[in-house]
């Protein structure tokens, strides 16, 4: 048996709406992986692979996270949901953050995140784009206690992410001798700086609105009054 945060909305882990979120989770992401598989592009060879992309990292986080969230539900085990919720702490700002700056720049000029001869139909591209940040907040808002991160953690977690990413495109670049993104091509090092500060600093603010929107839809502010009140309404 485990014990059900007072904000959760829905039990997790569970063998049947939580087990099914997953699993949808799990399919929409092994999918993708999949499309790489099956349509591989000369981009993704080289030192790094598929890796070299934050999108693709992202994906392999949020993947992660739903394998354990789905492993917690079968087994019904606490120690592997609370896994999946430090995952989650994670996984789901970073899917936000690459779903922002990809859809964000495909407005502004889709060719800094994508070459022309490398578009990919609509379909796959919202299942790179889209579908982690869409079923990692779904698993938050409904099937997971509230995040305890505070603000400078979560700063910590976004710029430790951040630079290391940083370190292994460099490092790619080094071996392969070109950038996963295009617009990383148009930047000196000091843009880059700014580059991956401001996201940084855009997936702890990610990290916050997500807190925020939880605490709005699972009623936060009502439990807190609750907690300091308990018999206003005996």
């Amino acid at each position: 048996m485990t014990t059900r945060h007072p904000l959760q909305r829905f039990a997790s882990p569970s063998r049947s709406l939580s087990a099914l979120i997953h699993f949808l989770g799990m399919a929409s992401f092994m999918a993708s992986f999949s499309y790489l598989k099956l349509f591989p592009r000369e981009v993704h060879l080289g030192f790094g692979g598929e890796f070299k992309f934050l999108t693709i990292i992202g994906l392999g986080l949020a993947l992660l996270t739903f394998a354990v969230g789905l492993l917690a539900d079968l087994t019904l085990s606490p120690s592997l949901f609370r896994i999946k919720n430090v995952l989650s702490v994670c996984s789901a700002p970073l899917a936000v953050l690459i779903s922002t700056l990809y859809w964000g720049l495909c407005a502004v000029n889709k060719n800094l995140v994508v070459p022309p001869d490398m578009a990919i139909p609509v379909l796959p591209d919202v299942g790179f784009h889209a579908m982690p940040a869409i079923m990692l907040t779904l698993d938050l808002m409904l099937l997971s206690p509230p995040w305890t991160v505070k603000g400078y953690g979560a700063m910590t977690i976004s710029m430790t992410i951040a630079f290391l990413y940083w370190g292994w495109v460099e490092l790619c670049f080094s071996k392969n001798g070109w950038y996963p993104y295009p617009i990383f091509e148009l930047l000196n090092t000091w843009q880059r700086v700014v580059l991956f500060t401001f996201s940084a600093l855009l997936m702890t603010g990610s990290t916050m609105a997500l807190k925020w929107v939880y605490g709005k839809i699972n009623g936060i502010e009502k439990f807190k009054k609750d907690a300091l009140h308990p018999l206003k309404d005996e």
